[in-house]
């Protein structure tokens, strides 16, 4: 891959445009201070390859020296990644964005993770998360429009956004929000989001209103909606088991149990396993429910009288949002809760875990989802699992991430493999947190 400075500042970038991806490219930081005095430049573009200053900041660097590299090439790279360091602080100061993708796809982040640019990442990663939570204090998590709706008159598209991340597959892939006009320090930039484009190259986003309407198709290894969106697939087995070990430590037998949102399955299946006093699952979509209900289903009428109890045993149809507040007032209280819904941003994790969690969950419970935040994209992954870590701390839980391994065969290629009749893919990582949930993700303790 060509990162040399021609490739990627073209003849045709505007002289001013070039003079400030120039400097961030040298890291002259008096330079870049004194251009910066111009709303906007710190998000500055090549029209041709999309290239910011912050990419030309980090890309400059190069590769990491390898460990062989001589004393001397190491001093060298020390004072470059120095150097770099200050140039990219100062960008972010002045409202550089942090998750903007060039014309490889490619955010800061992503591009710095390429090149083995560890401090580099971590800048990107520290603002992402800076500015994640500062929108979010501004006005909520609100769905960002897609820029292409007419403007009324005299009404001016603001500069900055945040980046949009939804349960895409049933597991939450982030939260969207569009709040008042935030310092420059965490502004996001225009419309033409990573997220975005993704989406819009890919047809419309799904919302839960639409999810509930859409006609499912299953079969033995995905459950997708009739836009081809994967709601569950079967490749997520092994991180579902892992996550149920991690909600239910030994012994397990004999635990009350909540799961929101049921999709193929496979955790209520062994959630079911383990012999539970109570087991009370969540689920609203109509197709599902009708399936739930069919003779043949292991969660039916027979399942539900088998309780050891009345009611230990069941089915709540409807919204987790309609469904919580009745649980509150009965008085239930689960040792293990399970998140996993679909089409829900990250607005509606974070209304289950602040304001049902702490009354839902027992002193000695657990509380864990499926951490999809942003997993088609590693920088956005890792924004998520901070930014998700210091709301679950606010709610009153201890968190502790355990990774695990997830095996990516079989889901290499969009279209191919696990992902052949699935719109996108919406897992790239190799691992994840969980709390409970697999690849990066993290278990999530209450405190006593």
């Amino acid at each position: 891959m060509d990162d040399s400075i021609s490739s990627r500042i073209t003849p045709s970038c505007p002289p001013e445009v070039q003079q400030m991806l120039t400097a961030s490219w040298s890291h002259d930081v008096a330079t870049v201070k004194k251009l910066l005095d111009t709303p906007g430049r710190a998000s500055a573009r090549d029209p041709v390859t999309s290239e910011t200053p912050l990419h030309a900041a980090i890309r400059a660097l190069g590769p990491a020296p390898s460990p062989e590299a001589s004393e001397e090439e190491k001093k060298e790279d020390e004072a470059a990644v120095e150097a770099a360091t200050a140039t990219v602080k100062e960008l972010f100061l002045w409202g550089a964005i942090w998750n903007d993708v060039d014309d490889r796809d490619e955010t800061p982040g992503c591009l710095a993770a390429r090149l083995g640019r560890e401090e580099m990442y971590n800048l990107c990663v520290e603002a992402g998360v800076r500015a994640e939570l500062l929108f979010g204090l501004f006005d909520g998590y609100e769905e960002l429009d897609s820029g292409d709706e007419e403007m009324e008159d005299g009404e001016e598209e603001e500069e900055g956004d945040h980046v949009e991340i939804e349960m895409e597959d049933g597991h939450a892939n982030g939260a969207p929000e569009d709040g008042e006009e935030a310092p420059e320090l965490v502004q996001m930039g225009d419309k033409e989001r990573v997220r975005q484009e993704e989406q819009q190259a890919n047809g419309q986003d799904v919302n839960s209103e639409e999810y509930l309407r859409s006609h499912l198709t299953l079969d033995d290894t995905k459950l997708v909606d009739e836009d081809g969106n994967g709601v569950m697939m079967a490749w997520e087995t092994d991180i579902m088991q892992q996550s149920k070990d991690a909600l239910l430590p030994a012994p397990q037998q004999g635990k009350r149990i909540l799961n929101v949102g049921f999709g193929m399955a496979i955790i209520d299946t062994m959630f079911a396993d383990t012999k539970p006093t109570q087991h009370h699952i969540i689920e609203a979509h109509p197709e599902v429910l009708k399936r739930i209900s069919a003779p043949d289903s292991k969660f039916g009428a027979d399942w539900e009288a088998s309780g050891p109890e009345p009611g230990a045993y069941k089915v709540h149809q409807g919204k987790w949002q309609e469904i919580c507040p009745q649980l509150l007032a009965e008085g239930q209280v689960y040792d293990a809760i399970y998140f996993d819904t679909f089409g829900e941003d990250y607005s509606q994790l974070k209304e289950f875990f602040t304001d049902y969690v702490p009354g839902l969950l027992d002193t000695d419970g657990v509380f864990g989802f499926f951490n999809g935040l942003g997993a088609d994209r590693k920088i956005c992954y890792d924004v998520y699992t901070k930014v998700v870590e210091m709301h679950l701390a606010d709610a009153g839980l201890d968190v502790d991430w355990k990774v695990i391994d997830v095996d990516l065969k079989g889901l290499e290629e969009a279209g191919k493999g696990e992902w052949e009749g699935v719109r996108r893919r919406y897992w790239t990582l190799d691992s994840k947190f969980y709390p409970p949930s697999g690849g990066y993700t993290r278990l999530c303790y209450p405190r006593s």
